[in-house]
């Protein structure tokens, strides 16, 4: 890890992340088209604008195994899978609902692990766990006040962090052996193709979208992708679970500007809810984090 840079000079740019991924939300609820095709078009356009430096380190292409490709195309997969249902969360329910819940995705993340690689996990570590479910239960119980609709919205945010995990988790081995740039290019462009195809198969249009539509597609692909590249820079300076801390940032940040924009609101059961899954999952990642820290090999053991 590289040193000299300030707690000062990484909390800006940590800042401007969060607040780009917080916009990514407002966009999807401006737009009024399918949640299939704004999903698409992001992962086109991110793939697009990403062509550039992949030019430049084509050679890795060479590290790609046959294997490798499987797992990518399947990884790619999942991420469009989790795009289109987050995408189609926000259409029905809040913000706030549906980006609580994707603070989730670290305890997830640690199910996965323990069902796919046999990572153990500890009784602390569960019902921290345990606590953060009853917070999206409560998240849930609230939007009954809103419609049927919130709910289903509400499970489709769910579903999403558990696609994006399974996209992670397939693809941890293969992005140690290229750049982060081929590996993003690569999993963006098969979401992409998946997106197309399902859409094609679905019967969904692919063009024929106003002009507004474009410039929300284009603000997808450019704002949140910016989180992901300052992220990526960061990693330089600080450790994965920092990184992973700033997601309970978005939820934040997105229900405030929903709250400004928008005009979402916010029953009191929802806001003690997503207390408590901010809460619980802050505590989950400080704990790793302490225990990466005294011992490396105590995140088996989590």
């Amino acid at each position: 890890m590289a040193q000299g840079k300030s707690p000062k000079s990484i909390g800006l740019p940590l800042t401007i992340s969060i607040i780009a991924i917080s916009f990514s939300a407002i966009f999807v609820k401006w737009s009024e088209s399918p949640a299939t095709i704004s999903s698409m078009y992001r992962m086109w356009i991110a793939a697009l604008f990403l062509l550039p430096i992949v030019w430049k380190k084509r050679n890795e292409f060479k590290k790609i195994t046959k294997r490798d490709w499987n797992l990518l195309l399947v990884s790619g997969a999942f991420l469009g899978l989790h795009f289109a249902l987050w995408f189609g969360s926000l259409k029905l329910t809040t913000v706030a609902s549906s980006t609580i819940i994707l603070a989730l995705q670290p305890i997830v993340a640690v199910i996965g692990g323990f069902i796919l690689y046999k990572e153990r996990t500890n009784i602390q570590s569960l019902l921290t766990m345990g606590i953060a479910v009853i917070g999206v239960v409560m998240i849930g119980w609230g939007d009954f006040a809103l419609s049927t609709g919130a709910i289903i919205g509400d499970i489709l945010s769910f579903l999403s962090v558990i696609a994006v995990v399974i996209y992670l988790l397939i693809g941890q081995s293969v992005v140690k052996k290229v750049s982060h740039w081929i590996y993003s290019f690569l999993v963006f462009t098969f979401a992409g193709i998946f997106l197309t195809l399902y859409n094609i198969g679905t019967g969904v249009n692919l063009a024929g979208y106003e002009f507004k539509e474009w410039g929300i597609f284009l603000l997808l692909a450019i704002v949140p992708t910016i989180s992901h590249v300052i992220n990526n820079w960061l990693l330089n300076y600080v450790n994965t679970t920092t990184i992973s801390m700033s997601i309970l940032g978005e939820p934040v940040g997105a229900s405030a500007l929903a709250f400004i924009i928008l005009g979402e609101r916010l029953t009191g059961m929802q806001m003690i809810g997503g207390l408590i899954v901010l809460v619980s999952v802050f505590y989950f990642l400080t704990r790793k984090h302490n225990l990466e820290s005294q011992n490396p090999t105590a995140v088996d053991s989590l």
